[in-house]
C-alpha cells in the first residue's frame, strides 16, 4: 500500500465535505485497451504536461472546498449563487480530471505517469486532504492499465488500486467522523503530516476565500433571478423574474402530500446508471432521466444523430420502463447562452434521444436551474417543458451517502412533496440511493411518474422494500460454542471438539461474528456451571445483548432422555462433569434451555444441537413466508428456533467427513452456501432444516428435528451470506477427497429429492415444501420459499460464481463448468469466473481449452498473477512452451515471492527438460 491516512481526524461539518471523495464521476470517454512498452527516458513533456495538470486540478479543489465551507448557513440568495457556481466547478473539476488521466494512459507517458502516482502518494507540499481531488484519476488508471500489456503498466494498475483503498477507508473515516465514531486508523506507507481537517481548513482559507473564488469566477456566474426558485416556492409564485408563470414549468409542489418524482441529472453512466436502475428494479420505483447529449454521441454536420455507447445505456433506461428527458447537450450555463445555442443545444440531445427510442413526454431541464425567459421560450418553441426540482440531493457536493440520504428525507419531511434531484455519475448517489427509497417506502410515500403532461399518481403505495443492504439485518452477533470429546464418566468422543471449532470459525470469519461475542467451550472448560454461567452472564446481560441482535448456540456431544413418572420426556445436554445416573442434577434440562431463550433481550435465538433426544413437547416450526417484505416483518418478529441431530433411540454418526460428524459435516456444507434454497443470499432458519435433515437422513441413521420454543413468534433465525469474492481457483485450492465428494453429492440429491412443489393462494407453485420431524416427534412441513427479489445480475452472477468454487472443490466439474458459465452470462467481463472456468476446464485435462479462457481472464484483468500462472501451466501441458515462459514471466513479475517462483524461475532463465516445472 501508499497513502497513508490520518489515525485521527476532526468532526466532518457537511457543508466542507464537497470534494473529499470526488468520486465515481467517470466519464464515458474510452480509455485505452493496450499500452505498449514505454520508453527507457522518461519524455520530459509528457512529465511537465501532467505536473501542470495535476496542479491546476488540486488548485480548482481547493477553491470548491473553500466556496462551499459553512454555505448552509449563508442567505437564501447567496446560497443558491454559492451552489450554482459550486456545481459549475464541479464539472470543470470533472472535466480536468478526465484530460488528467486521458493524458497519463496515453502509450508514451507511462514513466511520467508513474511520477505523477508517486506525487499523488507523497508530495509533500500537498495535505493529506489534498489527495482525496485524485481518486477519479486513480480510479481511471487502475482500470486502463489493467489492460496493459506491458508488466510496467500493470504493477502501475495494481499500486493504484492499491491507493484507491486507502482512499476509502478515508472515505469511511469521515463518514464515522459525521455519526461522530472515533477511532484510529492504522498508517499505510509513507508517514504524511496528518492535519485535521480544521486545519486544513484554516490553511486553504489563507490561500483561497468565498468572494475571491466567486470574483476569480464572476463571468461564470448566472444571475441570482436566473436561478431555480427557493425549494419551498408552494408559497411564493416560484417565477424568475422575466418568466411569466410558474405553469409554464412543472415543480413539485403540485403532487400530493407524501408523493414524490425521482429524477437523475447528466448521464448517461457506462457503470453507474445501470446500477442505479437494478437498485430502482428492487423498489419497483419509477424515475425520469435527463440526459446530456454529448453522453449519448455526436449529432453530424447533416444534421443525424451518431449515437455512442451511451446510447447503449439510454435504451436500457427505456427497457427498465424509465423516461429519458433532455438535460442540454454540453450541460454549459444557458441563460447566458445566445438564443440560437440554446435551440441548437437542446435539438441535438432530442436528435440523440429519439435515436435511443424515446417516446412519450419530451421533458427539459436547463443545467443549474439557470433559465431565462427567452431560453424557456426557445425549449417550449420545441415542444419541449421544462421540469424544475424541490429537492436537491447535493449528491455532487457531498461524499457520504449516509449524510445525502437524510438531506433528502428531512427535507421531503419538511415539505411534504417534491421532485428530488439525483446525479447518475457518482458512486456515492448508487450506496444513499437505497437508504433513501427504503425510509420513504416504509413511511407510506407514494412515488409518482409523468405522463401525457401530468403526474401520474399510484391509487396505492407500489414501491417494494427488498432485504435490507448487507449487513443491516443484525446490529450485533453473540453466540456460544460447545465441543466434548474428554468426557470423565460418559463414553469419549472423536470430533466433537473439533466440529465446535469448525462452527466457531464459520461464525467468525464467514458470518462476521465479532471473536469477543463468541464464546468458546471445549472438554474440560464444557462443565454444567460454566454452560450456565455463559448462557445466563453472557446472553442474559441486556446491556450486552440488544434487541436489534442475534444469539446463536451450538453444542456438539452427548445427549440423552429421561422418562418422568408421568410418561413424559425430557431431554439433557451432557456436560463433560456429568455423571451417568442423575441428569437431573448434573446435567442440563431442555426445560433449563427454554428459560435461557425466553429471558434473552435478542429478538432471535437459534440452538443447534448434534446430540440426540426426543420428548420435548415443544411448539412446531414456522415457515418462512414467501413476501417481498420477509426480511423487514421478520425483524419486528421474536424468533426463538432449535435444531437437533437426532431421536433419543438413535446414535449420532462421528465419523462424517473430514473429521467431523455427519451432522456438522452437513450444517457447514449447508452454511457454506448449499441452505439458500431461494437464492436470495439469507439462510434462514427454516432453510437450514430443510436442507439439513433430510441430507442427514438420507446417509446416517439419525432423524434430525426441527421446531419453535415457547416465546417464539413467528420469527427466524437468518444467516446472511458473504457478497466478498472468494480466491480464484488455482493448484492451491483445496479439494475434498473422492469419498467425502460423493457424500457431497449425495447429501444434494437427498435435499432436493425431499422438496416438492407447494402451491399458493393463488395455485402457482411459488414455494417448495419439505416434510423433516418436528421437535415433538410429529412429521411437519417447511415451506422454503422461492427467490423474494431480483438481487441483480452482478450479484447473481457472484452467486453463481461461488456455487462453483463449493463445487469444484467437491470435485463435481460439470455442475462447476456450468455455475461459472452462468456467472459469464450473467457478467461476460467476469474475470474471475473466466479464470475459475478455465482451471475446471485445466482439471479435465482440456489444456487448449482452458488456455483461451485463462486468456480472457487477463484480456479482462491482466493484474490478476494467478490467472498468468494457470496459462502458463496450460500451455505448459499443451506443448507449447515458448507461451509457457512467456505467461510465467508475467506472473513472476506480479508475484515474485509465490511458493512456486523459484521453480518457474530456473525454467524460464534455462528452459531445459532438466529444469520442466512439473504444473500443478
Amino acid at each position: 500500500m501508499y497513502l497513508s491516512i490520518a489515525p485521527r481526524l476532526r468532526p466532518l461539518v457537511l457543508a466542507l465535505s464537497l470534494t473529499l471523495s470526488l468520486s465515481a464521476c467517470q466519464r464515458t470517454a474510452d480509455v485505452p485497451a493496450a499500452l505498449p512498452a514505454a520508453s527507457a527516458v522518461q519524455d520530459a513533456s509528457a512529465t511537465t504536461l501532467l505536473r501542470t495538470e495535476a496542479d491546476a486540478l488540486l488548485a480548482l479543489h481547493r477553491q470548491i472546498v473553500v466556496l462551499m465551507d459553512g454555505e448552509a448557513s449563508l442567505p437564501a440568495a447567496q446560497r443558491r449563487e454559492v451552489q450554482a457556481l459550486g456545481q459549475q466547478l464541479f464539472h470543470e473539476l470533472q472535466q480536468r480530471q478526465q484530460r488528467l488521466a486521458d493524458a497519463a494512459l496515453k502509450p508514451e507517458a507511462l514513466e511520467a505517469t508513474t511520477a505523477l502516482m508517486t506525487r499523488i502518494e507523497s508530495e509533500p507540499s500537498w495535505f493529506d486532504a489534498d489527495r482525496l481531488a485524485f481518486k477519479e484519476v486513480l480510479e481511471q488508471l487502475a482500470a486502463g492499465l489493467k489492460t496493459s500489456q506491458t508488466l510496467d503498466g500493470i504493477k502501475l494498475a495494481r499500486r493504484a488500486q492499491d491507493d484507491l483503498d486507502t482512499l476509502a477507508e478515508v472515505q469511511k473515516a469521515y463518514e464515522q467522523e459525521l455519526q461522530q465514531v472515533f477511532g484510529g486508523l492504522g498508517k499505510r506507507g509513507i508517514e504524511l503530516k496528518r492535519e485535521r481537517w480544521s486545519d486544513y481548513i484554516a490553511k486553504l482559507r489563507a490561500l483561497h476565500t468565498r468572494d475571491a473564488v466567486m470574483k476569480q469566477h464572476g463571468a461564470q456566474l448566472p444571475a441570482a433571478a436566473d436561478l431555480a426558485p427557493e425549494p419551498p416556492a408552494a408559497s411564493a409564485s416560484g417565477a424568475m423574474r422575466g418568466v411569466a408563470a410558474k405553469e409554464r414549468e412543472v415543480f413539485g409542489d403540485k403532487l400530493p402530500p407524501k408523493t414524490l418524482l425521482l429524477t437523475f441529472d447528466d448521464g448517461p453512466h457506462a457503470r453507474y446508471t445501470d446500477e442505479i436502475l437494478e437498485i430502482l428494479k428492487r423498489y419497483n420505483a419509477p424515475a425520469v432521466f435527463f440526459q446530456l447529449g454529448q453522453n449519448l454521441g455526436k449529432v453530424g454536420a447533416d444534421g443525424q444523430p451518431q449515437p455512442g455507447r451511451g446510447s447503449d445505456v439510454a435504451k436500457r433506461v427505456l427497457a427498465a420502463g424509465h423516461q429519458l428527458a433532455n438535460h442540454s447537450f454540453t450541460h454549459g450555463l444557458m441563460s447566458k447562452f445566445e438564443l440560437v445555442k440554446v435551440k441548437e443545444e437542446a435539438a441535438n440531445t432530442e436528435a440523440l434521444l429519439d435515436a435511443a427510442g424515446r417516446s412519450g413526454d419530451a421533458l427539459f431541464r436547463f443545467p443549474y436551474g439557470a433559465r431565462n425567459d427567452g431560453a424557456l421560450s426557445t425549449i417550449e418553441a420545441l415542444k419541449l417543458r421544462s421540469m424544475m426540482w424541490n429537492v436537491d440531493s447535493l449528491d455532487w457536493s457531498d461524499p457520504i451517502p449516509k449524510s445525502i440520504a437524510a438531506r433528502v428525507l428531512a427535507e421531503l419531511e419538511k415539505q411534504q412533496r417534491g421532485i428530488v434531484l439525483f446525479h447518475d455519475i457518482h458512486a456515492r448517489t448508487v450506496q444513499a440511493l437505497p437508504l433513501v427509497l427504503d425510509q420513504l417506502a416504509a413511511d407510506g410515500w407514494r412515488f409518482a411518474s409523468w405522463k401525457d403532461g401530468q403526474f401520474v399518481i399510484p391509487a396505492e403505495r407500489s414501491v417494494t422494500l427488498p432485504p435490507p443492504a448487507a449487513g443491516e439485518l443484525y446490529r450485533e452477533s453473540h453466540a456460544l460454542v460447545i465441543g466434548i470429546n474428554g468426557y470423565s464418566a460418559w463414553p469419549k468422543l472423536s470430533h466433537a471438539v473439533r466440529d465446535a471449532q469448525a462452527v466457531r470459525d464459520a461464525l467468525v470469519n464467514r458470518f462476521g461474528f465479532k471473536a469477543d461475542n463468541v464464546t468458546l467451550l471445549t472438554d474440560a472448560d464444557a462443565t454444567r456451571a460454566n454452560i450456565l454461567k455463559a448462557m445466563n452472564e453472557r446472553f442474559g446481560d441486556a446491556k450486552r445483548v440488544k434487541r436489534d441482535d442475534r444469539v446463536f448456540v451450538f453444542f456438539a456431544g452427548h445427549g440423552s432422555t429421561r422418562r418422568l413418572p408421568s410418561g413424559r420426556e425430557v431431554g439433557y445436554i451432557v456436560p463433560v462433569d456429568a455423571g451417568l445416573n442423575d441428569l437431573q442434577a448434573d446435567a442440563i434440562a431442555m426445560p433449563q434451555l427454554q428459560e435461557v431463550a425466553e429471558a434473552i433481550t435478542a429478538k432471535h435465538a437459534l440452538f443447534v444441537i448434534d446430540a440426540c433426544y426426543s420428548g420435548l413437547g415443544l411448539t412446531r416450526a414456522g415457515s418462512t413466508a414467501a413476501d417481498s417484505n420477509f426480511a423487514r416483518t421478520n425483524a419486528r418478529r421474536v424468533g426463538r428456533q432449535m435444531m437437533t441431530a437426532g431421536g433419543a433411540d438413535q446414535q449420532v454418526a462421528d465419523d462424517g467427513p473430514g473429521g467431523h460428524s455427519v451432522f456438522t459435516w452437513t450444517l457447514l456444507q449447508a452454511l457454506n452456501g448449499k441452505a439458500d434454497l431461494n437464492g436470495d443470499g439469507l439462510i434462514t432458519a427454516t432453510e437450514l432444516a430443510a436442507y439439513v435433515a433430510p441430507a442427514v437422513a438420507s446417509i446416517a441413521r439419525q432423524t434430525p428435528a426441527f421446531g419453535s420454543l415457547p416465546g417464539s413468534e413467528g420469527g427466524e433465525f437468518v444467516f446472511e451470506l458473504p457478497t466478498a469474492q472468494e480466491p480464484a481457483l488455482s493448484g492451491a485450492v483445496a479439494q475434498l477427497d473422492d469419498k467425502a465428494s460423493q457424500l457431497a453429492a449425495k447429501l444434494d440429491e437427498a435435499s432436493t429429492a425431499s422438496r416438492q412443489a407447494a402451491p399458493t393462494a393463488g395455485g402457482a407453485a411459488s414455494a417448495v415444501q419439505v416434510t423433516i420431524k418436528g421437535l415433538d416427534g410429529k412429521d411437519q412441513a417447511l415451506a422454503a420459499p422461492t427467490a423474494r427479489v431480483d438481487a441483480g445480475a452482478r450479484i447473481t452472477a457472484q452467486r453463481a460464481n461461488d456455487r462453483g468454487l463449493q463445487l469444484y472443490r467437491e470435485r463435481r466439474y460439470d455442475d462447476a463448468e456450468a455455475a461459472f458459465k452462468e456467472a459469464l452470462a450473467l457478467q461476460p467481463k467476469f474475470a474471475l469466473a473466466a479464470n475459475n472456468l478455465g482451471f475446471v476446464l485445466y482439471r479435465r485435462a482440456k489444456f487448449a481449452d482452458a488456455a483461451s479462457w485463462f486468456e480472457k481472464a487477463v484480456e479482462m484483468d491482466a493484474s490478476r498473477s494467478l490467472a498468468w500462472l494457470n496459462l502458463g501451466d496450460a500451455r505448459l501441458q499443451a506443448g507449447d512452451d515458448a507461451k509457457a515462459v512467456a505467461a510465467y514471466k508475467t506472473f513472476l513479475q506480479l508475484a515474485p515471492k509465490h511458493a512456486r517462483a523459484a521453480e518457474l524461475q530456473a525454467w524460464v532463465a534455462n528452459p531445459s527438460d532438466a529444469t520442466r516445472p512439473k504444473a500443478l
